[in-house]
Order: structure tokens, then sequence, then C-alpha cells
């Protein structure tokens, strides 16, 4: 998902504690909208290991490149049940949610805010989601928990619980709105613009 605050305080950088350093990360390019891994069902997840924990890293970093907010792996070009949250932008490392198999079980309040997505750059439309929602998944061992999640966060939750399922922003959207966006998107492919 993408992200649309826009912030003028200024920022201030903190040094990170003096340990190991972290391997360089892996910035992948973020697939975009007309590949077919974005519209089918991502695969069940069902191994754990240090290869799952790398993806995960690499995604928040790739995610983070492209100022989102959020990122599944089908947008990565994975089709596989995986997805990282970060709300903060990266500024609260406590912020960072892994989300493995997750599954919207508890939604609750209406909001209509405007959304994006890093698969379909340029483009945002109105969505109407949960204020809340509780969201059951798995952690990066394979042990299971809930979170809970609203406004952004929530937001956040669905749009990426969404891409996992095939589904796109665009299909929240009313058929004038998304006819609309992909006309301009062939347009631009025809141009060689996307």
């Amino acid at each position: 998902m993408a992200n649309k605050s826009t912030s003028s305080e200024p920022t201030t950088a903190v040094k990170a504690p003096e340990t190991a350093e972290a391997p360089p990360r892996k910035i992948y390019p973020i697939v975009k909208y007309g590949d077919p891994v974005l519209e089918k069902p991502a695969a069940t997840i069902k191994k754990f290991d240090a290869e799952l924990e790398e993806l995960a890293e690499d995604m928040f970093a790739s995610m983070y490149a492209a100022q989102g907010v959020g990122l599944a792996a089908p947008q990565i070009g994975k089709s596989i049940r995986l997805a990282v949250v970060d709300v903060s932008n990266g500024k609260n490392p406590e912020a960072k949610i892994v989300l493995v198999n997750p599954e919207i079980i508890h939604a609750e309040g209406e909001v209509r805010e405007e959304e994006g997505c890093l698969s379909i750059p340029g483009f945002r439309g109105y969505v109407i989601r949960p204020q809340f929602v509780t969201v059951k998944a798995q952690n990066l061992k394979g042990e299971p928990f809930e979170i809970r999640g609203e406004n952004l966060l929530a937001r956040a939750f669905c749009h990426e619980i969404d891409h996992l399922a095939g589904i796109l922003f665009l299909q929240h959207l009313s058929m004038l709105k998304r006819d609309l966006i992909k006309r301009k998107i062939k347009k631009m492919r025809k141009e060689g613009e996307w």
C-alpha cells in the first residue's frame, strides 16, 4: 500500500547502537498491474526457515525504498501468503509487522479513505474499508498470533491481505473509476511508460 502522508517536520538522524553489521538487503522491483501474479490467490506458506526470514527483511527494505506502508509477496513476484506492514515508515522498529498466512477474523466500522498501491503507481481512489480489524496470522517461526488494527493499520492489513487473495484495490472502486484507470494504464503501456 502506498504511503499518502506528507510531513513538513524535520527528521533527525538517530545513530544505531553498534552491533554486528546486518547483511545488505535485496531491493526487489515492485510488480506492476497487468502481471498475472497480482491477480491470483497466493499459496499457503508451510516452510518456516531462515530463507523466509530473509525474504521478509528484504520485503521491508523494498517497501521502504518504494515509500510504502505495506507490501505483499505477490507484489515482488512471489505467489506466497506473506505480507509486511509498517505504518511508521520505518521510523519505529516496533511497528514492523510480518503476517504469514493471514486472515481477517473480525471487522467493524466503516471508513472511506483515499488509497493507492505500489503496484499501481500514480493512481489513487477512495475505498471503503473497516475501521477496525482483527487478523489471525503466523509469525516467521510459524507461531499463531492475533493482532488488531485500526484506521491506517486496519486499512493496510485489508489491502495487503486482499493482495494475497489476488484482489487489487481497483476492484473496490466504482466501475467508472476502475475503467478510467485501466484505460489510462493501457494507453501508458502502448506508449512504453508502464
